[in-house]
Order: structure tokens, then sequence, then C-alpha cells
């Protein structure tokens, strides 16, 4: 990406205000050193994206890693570039090796770790990673409440939470005027849509909830490279290729080929389009290795679907 936009298209989340894409950083500190982790960074935020994804965990199921990578090359980067007002960050709790589950001491002692790495004082959206349903709702709520009372959270966020749980959560936060859930991270994808769609889309829809989906581009099987017959190599080939092996999948590639044809755009473009275009969705999350991958996934802000092509691709993945 060499040309830098104005920002476009921008969703509230909340108080915040967030681009139609979210960077997944994942891959920083674990597929993509500090130094094509930045140049990855650079890129986005020249593209007009401000809306970077991580967590404490990440990357602690790497040989030699122990979680809190990903944070530290952001940090260091937002420290680098003196751009962290410019940026939304949002990083979770709960999956650490050293801070799992959602009692009050371990979210406690895991912000303050968080905010050292990533070299902050705020945390703009801060989610419950996995919800921990050994503690109650109130007790990890009003530890969350705390913090953004300090300062230290601005918005708050759950991801990988039943319907239940989180209309429980929900709930709690209205009658005791607490901080409340203002997104949802589900796993929801083309291929992946009973994981959000039905009960807990409806709790997101009843409660003005924004979804923020992971794995967008189904661990990259929906960037249309994973075909019949061709062998790709990277770390997340496997749970790519095996969509390979379902009618689902194939007739999804077909669909999403039409229209990326009559668009003239990127089938993962057109991935990223139709999962924007659904109920409370605010913006995907997908991640790129390297700048390369980049434009691809920007370009969900300029591409609007016809109803005949959301249709299409509704139907090739029911």
């Amino acid at each position: 990406m060499t040309a830098t936009h104005t920002p476009r298209n921008r969703r509230p989340l909340g108080s915040l205000s967030v681009s139609s894409l979210s960077l997944g950083g994942n891959v920083f500190g674990w597929t993509a050193d500090e130094a094509e982790s930045f140049a990855v960074l650079d890129a986005y935020v020249a593209g007009g994206g401000n809306f970077i994804d991580t967590a404490d965990v990440y990357s602690a199921w790497v040989p030699g890693n122990k979680g809190g990578e990903s944070e530290t090359v952001l940090g260091n980067w937002l420290s680098s570039r003196g751009n962290r007002s410019d940026v939304v960050i949002a990083t979770k709790v709960g999956a650490h090796p050293d801070y799992k589950g959602l009692s009050a001491a371990t979210i406690k002692s895991a912000v303050d770790e968080s905010l050292t790495r990533l070299r902050t004082d705020y945390i703009d959206l801060y989610y419950t990673h996995y919800d921990d349903e050994s503690v109650e709702v109130g007790e990890f709520l009003t530890t969350l409440d705390d913090l953004v009372r300090a300062g230290k959270v601005r918005e708050i966020a759950a991801s990988n939470i039943s319907a239940t749980r989180l209309e429980e959560s929900l709930a709690f936060s209205a009658r005791e005027g607490l901080a409340r859930y203002v997104a949802l991270q589900p796993h929801y994808n083309l291929v992946s849509r009973d994981t959000y769609e039905g009960e807990l889309a409806d709790v997101a829809a009843r409660h003005g909830v924004a979804a923020v989906p992971y794995y967008a581009l189904a661990s990259g099987f929906l960037t249309g490279k994973y075909r019949p017959g061709t062998a790709t190599e990277s770390a997340r080939s496997g749970a790519a290729a095996r969509h390979l092996t379902t009618d689902r999948g194939l007739r999804v590639l077909q669909a999403l080929d039409t229209v990326a044809t009559a668009h003239e755009a990127e089938v993962a473009t057109v991935a990223l389009a139709w999962l924007a275009a659904q109920p409370t969705v605010a913006a995907p999350l997908a991640s790129a290795r390297t700048v390369a991958q980049l434009p691809a996934l920007l370009a969900v802000g300029d591409l609007t679907l016809t109803e005949a092509e959301l249709t299409l691709l509704s139907e090739a993945s029911a």
C-alpha cells in the first residue's frame, strides 16, 4: 500500500469509532517477526485502518513463547510511531497461561501486564477472551467496570460466550449501572454460520451489541488460494484445506468466484464484504502476515454487494 487514504466507513462501537476491517494481531511475534509486523501495521494505517486486535495469550502456543509476544510487538510499534491516540487497540483477558479465567484477581493482574506490554495507559476495547462459568458474571463485570472507572479500559466486550451468559451479563450491567459489553467477537464466516447465527446473534441484535467476527476468512480458505488439487503450505493450511472436502466449501468457492469476477475484486474481499453486510456486524477481523496480503482485506470498505449477490453467497453457504 503506497496511497494514504482519509478515514472512511467508520462504524460506531460503543464510544469508539472503528474502521471497516479489524486487523488481527495473532501473527505478530509468530509468523511475522517485528519488522514484518511493523510493515503490516504501517500499511494498514496508511490504508485507512484504525482497529487493531490482539490478546495477552498471543502467541503462547509457539515453542519458546510464553504469551504476550503480540502485545509486545504492538506496544513497540505504538511507541516508535507515536500514534496511540489515532488507533483503537483491542486486547483480551482470560487465556494467558499465567492468567487463566475471569476471577477479579486474575483480571486485575492481567490488565496491568497487558498495559505494560502495550506501552500505554489505557486499552480501548477489553475482551473477556473465553467465558469462565466458574465465576459469576457479577464478579468479572464489577471488576471490568472498576477498570473503566479507573481509566485503564474504555469499553468492554466478550468473545466465546454463550447466548445465555451474554444475556445474563447484559442484564446484570443494566441492573447495576455498570459498564456493559458493547461488542462480541464470535467465530463467524461463510463456511461457519451456525457458530453465530441464531440465538447468539439474536441476543446481540436485541441489545445493540456489535459483532467483530474472527476467523472471518476461515483460516485462509475464503481467500481462494485453496483449490482442489493444489497444495498450499502455511501455518494454517490444514484448517483451511478441510473445507475443500465439503460440498458447502466447494459451493461457496464457486459463488465467491462468480461475485469476485463481476466486481473485478479479490475472493477475500468478497468474503469479507458478505460478512460486513450481515446484521450486527461492525467489522470483520482478519490478519495479514505480509503487506502484500493487506489490499484485498482493506478493500472491504469499498465493496458493496448487491442483494442478489448476498443471496447467492448465503444460499451457497447454507
